[in-house]
């Protein structure tokens, strides 16, 4: 028995199967003299059961798996390179996937006796869009040993600005022929003037949307890791409940044994005692039998001397 096949197992179980499961495992590992091991399969979480019908859905579907996988690599490959098309094109294809998959989903958990709403739903959704943007979400994913529902970051990497083409610049009006050709070469100045000004303040403005909105994710982004290490202390301390939970239980069964063996003990003692008390009442009535026997005897001979003094030669 080794810690991956046993993890293997036990996330392949209904939720309701899982602890039971696990403390038959983390018994056959102490059995087995391997505490180190035990130890590592007694701090394995069960699942929730969001995490748990993700984990279903690539273990009945495994087939499902790779052509997820390459959908993220290609949606952020084209985020990369900002290729509009293919990101349009992508981003259908991500919807039509996401929400067969879902589908998919949905229907093994209530295949297998839990039918799942919209919340969870929802959490099986964020765990797959998690998968497409993120490489080591899909890798965990792909595994199907999830124990909480991943999330995604928000949005795709920001795209790097110097790679934003600029607005071209206003074509130069064509002079006007005839008279008060000045005139309107002045206003056609102004008006080019106008329109670039314009351009400018319109590039001012996405700059600094575009600066606001890589604010936004880099924000987003801090948020997310913090809550992910916020998740991870939960996660620790709820490990350390479990752990400890899984030694009071042994401690506990201990103790029971103990218990039972001392009963057997004072019962035995008891036992020894009756028959230690029998033991003494024999000694003592053989004890008065010998000497009633003794007294018998002395008495015997006494009699037996007084005779024999009786019954003597004559002179």
């Amino acid at each position: 028995m080794d810690l991956d096949a046993v993890v293997d197992e036990l996330y392949g179980l209904r939720p309701e199967e899982f602890v039971a499961a696990r403390d038959r495992r983390v018994r056959d590992a102490r059995e087995a003299g391997d505490q180190a091991l035990a130890k590592e399969i007694g701090a394995l979480r069960r699942p929730s059961l969001a995490a748990w019908v993700s984990n279903l859905l690539v273990r009945r579907q495994p087939e499902e798996v790779q052509p997820l996988l390459g959908l993220g690599e290609e949606l952020r490959r084209a985020h990369r390179e900002l290729n509009g098309s293919q990101l349009r094109r992508l981003a259908r294809r991500q919807n039509e996937v996401i929400g067969a998959l879902v589908r998919q989903a949905r229907r093994l958990a209530a295949q297998a006796g839990h039918p799942v709403g919209e919340g969870v739903q929802r959490e099986v959704e964020g765990t797959l869009h998690a998968a497409l943007a993120d490489p080591e979400a899909a890798r965990e994913w792909a595994a199907g040993r999830l124990v909480k529902p991943l999330s995604s970051m928000i949005g795709f990497p920001a795209a790097d600005g110097s790679l934003l083409g600029r607005r071209p610049a206003p074509e130069p009006k064509a002079p006007a022929r005839g008279g008060g050709r000045e005139e309107e070469e002045d206003e056609g100045r102004q008006e080019d003037k106008a329109r670039e000004e314009a351009a400018r303040k319109e590039d001012e403005a996405k700059a600094r949307e575009a600066e606001e909105q890589r604010r936004r994710v880099a924000e987003a982004r801090e948020a997310e890791r913090d809550l992910r290490a916020r998740e991870e202390e939960a996660d620790s301390a709820a490990r350390a409940v479990e752990e400890a939970g899984a030694r009071l239980a042994d401690v506990e069964e201990r103790v029971r044994e103990l218990r039972e063996r001392l009963r057997d003990a004072e019962q035995e003692q008891q036992r020894a005692r009756a028959a230690e008390r029998d033991a003494r009442d024999r000694e003592r009535q053989a004890g008065r039998a010998v000497r009633e026997a003794r007294r018998r005897a002395e008495k015997a001979a006494a009699r037996l001397e007084r005779s024999a003094t009786g019954a003597g030669p004559r002179d």
